[in-house]
């Protein structure tokens, strides 16, 4: 069963329709599923993870690989990669979530909106929001984990705002010699330049990632890219 708009139009969708008619979100959410035929938003977002790209692209990722996740704003990256942990997670895999942009009450909100409770993966999830992300940070926080670690930066360009960190050249480097080193994997996720709304194409490219300052692409393995409900994996 294919939904009518993409699963984050229907967030946005649910989270008016929770401010205009002044209900909790959770009655929003059920609304809005019943308009998609599902009883709840539960039966919905179980129907949306077995439809998601995540585990497709888990399974296409090995030990020590690099993943830049790119998509514009509210195409459902973010979302994309915390399914991606909870993939690695059924596995028994540690799922480890450095965020620049969330506070980890924002991760669990986000995880529920999934339908996803984390109760359920005690001790498998870390949520690292510290204002000292950067890949020195990175790579200490994780001197005791064990391969097969999937590891989320959030996100790529804010590792380059800090004027005393390292170049983004530098910190991506030295994070993929550690991922190739203890055999964990890493995905970033990364902004898209604007000017890819109008460039007529149905999902951007390496040439739409946002680089403020230089960065070798080639560092990375794989590329996802999100749009409209469309998702395309390449290697780089």
């Amino acid at each position: 069963m294919k939904f009518s708009v993409p699963i984050y139009s229907l967030k946005r969708k649910a989270r008016l329709l929770s401010r205009e008619e002044k209900i909790p979100l959770s009655a929003a959410l059920d609304r809005v599923a019943l308009g998609e035929g599902f009883s709840s938003w539960s039966l919905l977002a179980a129907r949306a993870a077995a439809l998601s790209p995540a585990r497709k692209l888990l399974g296409q990722l090995s030990p020590g690989e690099l993943v830049l996740v790119g998509a514009r704003p509210g195409q459902g990256k973010t979302l994309l990669c915390l399914e991606l942990a909870v993939e690695a997670m059924k596995s028994g895999h540690r799922a480890v979530f450095f965020t620049l942009e969330y506070t980890p009450l924002d991760v669990v909100a986000r995880f529920r909106d999934l339908g996803v409770s984390l109760s359920s993966y005690e001790g498998l999830l870390e949520v690292d929001c510290s204002d000292a992300i950067c890949a020195d940070y990175i790579i200490s926080k994780l001197s005791s984990v064990a391969a097969g670690a999937l590891v989320i930066v959030d996100y790529l360009q804010l590792l380059d705002q800090r004027r005393e960190n390292p170049s983004l050249m530098s910190q991506v480097s030295a994070l993929r010699s550690f991922a190739r080193s203890r055999g964990v994997t890493m995905v970033f996720i990364s902004q898209i330049d604007r000017s890819f709304e109008g460039a007529g194409r149905s999902l951007p490219g390496v040439d739409d990632i946002r680089l403020p300052n230089p960065l070798d692409l080639k560092l990375f393995d794989k590329t996802c890219f999100l749009n409209n409900g469309q998702a395309q994996v390449s290697a780089v």
